[in-house]
């Protein structure tokens, strides 16, 4: 982080800076590099791309620049929009600027140790409620009618994640060409049209220190778009599975024994939205199908010697059982 170029950036975008800017490395590896920027008086926290992978990196932020951006003023808690430097005139490549907002993140089940078990209930209330909030913001209203394709949204998902298998199998599964198949059979023949998160559980939002039942930001919005909400729900719920601690590589808050079920959070979601959920198997099938190819990508990408993480050699292993969960969703046996 270049500090004087940064300082210059927010004078001369209309910010005021109180003193001495100090910078702070919150998170960094292959992913966009997080600082918290603070002077005397205000905190904001500042994304950037990594010094290699700049295209995918800076497509990323300006998404979730431009989704909080159109969040502002909704139900839907994120943090406030400050700047966005989609050219990279300040740091030689995109910068987003946003408020710095504290509070607490439970990410593994150490993290929840800390919470009640009235708590982690209301809690998981509370984060069902946001969900439903986002797919019931207008899009249009809030300016975000470009967003995304909503048209043709799970046709694409299906081509997308069967794609993607191709690319970073590790070995032959006939399980997810069986699902694939299953899938397309199954497809919907109409689907609803949101404001999509694609990825939301407990570990992408921030809560407040104090009262863990209130939900100060929603955050990681690099995979948001337009398309069908119940990809959203679905995918909360299989990401309830034990088996996804494999994937994540810990012991994940959201697969905890002291949640809810899946069961549980897929009807308070139908209470808290109004909606009814449809094909729900399919919706069900196709989380499993895309969770399966994330876990084997991640081994595969271990295998080529990417530095994914702890435990990603054992990540494909969870792949066989999000392919047999889909099927089964789908009334379907396994191979």
């Amino acid at each position: 982080m270049d500090i004087p170029a940064l300082r210059r950036y927010l004078l001369d975008t209309g910010i005021a800076v109180s003193g001495e800017l100090r910078v702070e490395l919150i998170s960094g590896g292959r992913s966009n590099l997080t600082f918290k920027a603070y002077d005397d008086v205000s905190t904001w926290v500042v994304r950037r791309p990594p010094t290699s992978g700049l295209t995918p990196s800076a497509h990323d932020m300006a998404r979730e620049y431009t989704v909080a951006r159109g969040l502002q003023g909704t139900p839907v808690p994120v943090a406030k929009t400050v700047a966005f430097d989609a050219d990279g005139v300040a740091l030689g490549a995109p910068m987003t600027v946003v408020e710095f907002v504290d509070g607490q993140v439970i990410r593994d089940q150490t993290d929840l140790a800390s919470l009640s078990d009235e708590q982690v209930s209301a809690t998981t209330s509370t984060l069902v409620g946001v969900l439903a909030d986002l797919h019931a913001v207008d899009y249009h209203a809030v300016g975000l009618d470009t967003f995304g394709r909503p048209e043709g949204f799970l046709t694409r998902q299906l081509k997308l994640w069967a794609g993607q298998w191709d690319r970073v199998k590790t070995r032959e599964l006939p399980d997810v060409t069986a699902l694939h198949t299953a899938l397309t059979e199954a497809l919907p023949q109409s689907s609803d049209a949101s404001i999509v998160h694609g990825d939301f559980r407990i570990d992408n939002t921030i809560l407040d220190k104090t009262d863990p039942t209130v939900v100060r930001a929603v955050v990681d919005w690099e995979l948001s778009t337009l398309g069908d909400p119940l990809t959203d729900v679905a995918l909360m719920c299989v990401y309830r599975e034990p088996i996804f601690d494999l994937v994540l590589g810990t012991q994940a808050a959201w697969t905890s024994p002291r949640l809810p079920s899946a069961d549980t959070l897929a009807q308070a979601y139908a209470t808290a939205s109004g909606r009814d959920l449809g094909a729900w198997n399919f919706y069900l099938g196709l989380a499993n199908f895309k969770l399966g190819i994330i876990g084997e990508g991640i081994t595969h990408r271990a295998l080529q010697g990417s530095d994914s993480g702890s435990g990603a050699a054992r990540a494909a292993e969870a792949t066989p059982e999000f392919m047999a969960a889909g099927l089964r969703a789908l009334g379907k046996a396994s191979a």
